[in-house]
């Protein structure tokens, strides 16, 4: 198996019990770490000197409908109504297997261009097999590692998730790449009835599968209840948004389920509601981020995580000074702490905890390498563009270098995404 030393940058591991940042080499054998320190055993390993740069965990988006790519900036000043009515309600039922390929392979690359080696690919426009394994193309062909999450088009409160559909994917496409991970995308307790909530937990419980579903917009309903009752809230539950619901009532939801350990996830950079970052914060848990969709927000989740810290550090600055009548003195959210919504947390809400979204031996070896100020790494690392980002790697293969993507015609993926756009535009109603 190929060894490479990558030697003399500012690593940032986000692993516990270790500096925010250190002067460190990485060692990696095969698709894992073996190592990070110094005095590693470098025999046989092909040297990468990275002196003056950063290399931080690969980022975790964990939630963006990647099929949605192609119409990328057509409703950003669209309202969640207008995304329903015209995104689900117009364009969606117009897509072929092939935009849905398309759309999801432009939108994995971009991510990886911008730093994300683990996506949420969150798919619920999948009327026919046929789209569903088109998209699975498209997520394998880009390379990055991505936990597909199977969902399906808007249907009736009492239709239950078609388990038989997540057992010919469970058997087939998705087993057969070693980056993807199945999940199951619901419609969930707020939008189900109690029993189809309940049986679609169940099936998912069954199958070791993460299951997430949208909660935004209004109060917990009795379907939350249903599936808390029947022992189903888990860290395999992965609540999308989060948001919207902010009565007593809410926060006692939110309490029992964090003591289920039920992941939540905020879209930070879509505003239909305010992050829940310090209401989780106060909790004793954390966000993972998302950005939704390409057609409503910036698909970047550093932006997301900066936005996610600003409004925090917002709010909290405003409750102290309501309290005390004087500007807070002190920091209630570090750029460490946001940086790990992007990396650590975003693994443990897809399930992935034990294999990335921390630089340590035997974890994946997907990191990034950024160029820039190695003065304070955790801000430049927070703080980077796409421009910043030199190198991407996924389970030890380069899939960014130099500032460029490899093995990849981008030219025709191009090509390909715009006939699509020109194609859905016109069936985007209002």
């Amino acid at each position: 198996m190929s060894r490479t030393l990558l030697r003399g940058a500012r690593v940032i591991t986000m692993a516990p019990h270790r500096p925010d940042a250190e002067r460190a080499d990485v060692l990696i054998d095969g698709d894992s770490i073996a190592g990070v320190g110094e005095g590693l055993d470098e025999t046989g390993a092909e040297i990468v000197d990275v002196t003056d740069r950063i290399i931080l965990p690969g980022l975790v988006n964990a939630h963006l409908h990647t099929w949605q790519t192609a119409l990328r900036g057509v409703g950003a000043d669209w309202t969640l109504a207008d995304y329903l009515g015209r995104m689900h309600g117009g364009a969606a039922r117009h897509y072929r297997s092939e935009d849905m390929r398309v759309g999801t392979l432009a939108g994995a690359l971009s991510q990886l261009d911008r730093g994300t080696t683990t996506l949420g690919d969150w798919c619920h426009n999948t009327p026919t097999p046929e789209h569903t394994d088109a998209a699975l193309d498209g997520l394998r062909a880009s390379g990055i590692r991505g936990v597909f999450l199977h969902g399906t088009p808007y249907s009736a409160a009492d239709a239950a998730h078609p388990v038989r559909e997540i057992d010919r994917l469970l058997d087939g496409p998705v087993a057969a790449h070693p980056l993807l991970a199945l999940g199951m995308a619901v419609r969930g307790p707020q939008l189900s009835t109690p029993d189809a909530a309940v049986a679609d937990f169940r099936a998912a419980a069954e199958r070791g599968l993460v299951v997430s579903m949208h909660q935004s917009g209004g109060e917990p309903g009795p379907g939350w209840e249903a599936v808390r009752a029947a022992g189903l809230l888990s860290p395999d539950t992965n609540v999308v948004h989060g948001a919207g619901s902010p009565t007593s009532g809410s926060r006692h939801w939110w309490t029992r389920a964090r003591a289920s350990r039920a992941r939540p996830r905020t879209s930070s950079a879509k505003a239909t509601a305010f992050p829940i970052t310090g209401r989780l914060l106060r909790l004793g848990a954390a966000p993972s981020l998302g950005t939704d969709t390409d057609a409503v927000a910036p698909g970047d989740v550093l932006s997301a995580a900066r936005i996610a810290l600003a409004c925090q550090r917002g709010r909290d600055h405003d409750r102290h000074r309501q309290t005390t009548g004087s500007f807070s003195l002190t920091a209630t959210i570090t750029g460490k702490q946001a940086l790990a919504w992007a990396t650590v947390e975003g693994a443990r809400a897809l399930g992935l905890a034990g294999r990335v979204g921390r630089l340590e031996a035997g974890m994946q070896a997907d990191l990034v390498v950024i160029d820039g100020p190695t003065a304070n790494p955790v801000a430049t690392a927070l703080y980077a563009g796409s421009g910043d980002i030199e190198a991407v790697m996924i389970a030890g293969r380069w899939r960014k270098r130099d500032h460029a993507l490899l093995d990849v015609d981008l030219d025709a993926v191009r090509t390909q995404l715009r006939d699509s756009a020109a194609r859905l535009l016109s069936h985007v109603t209002g």
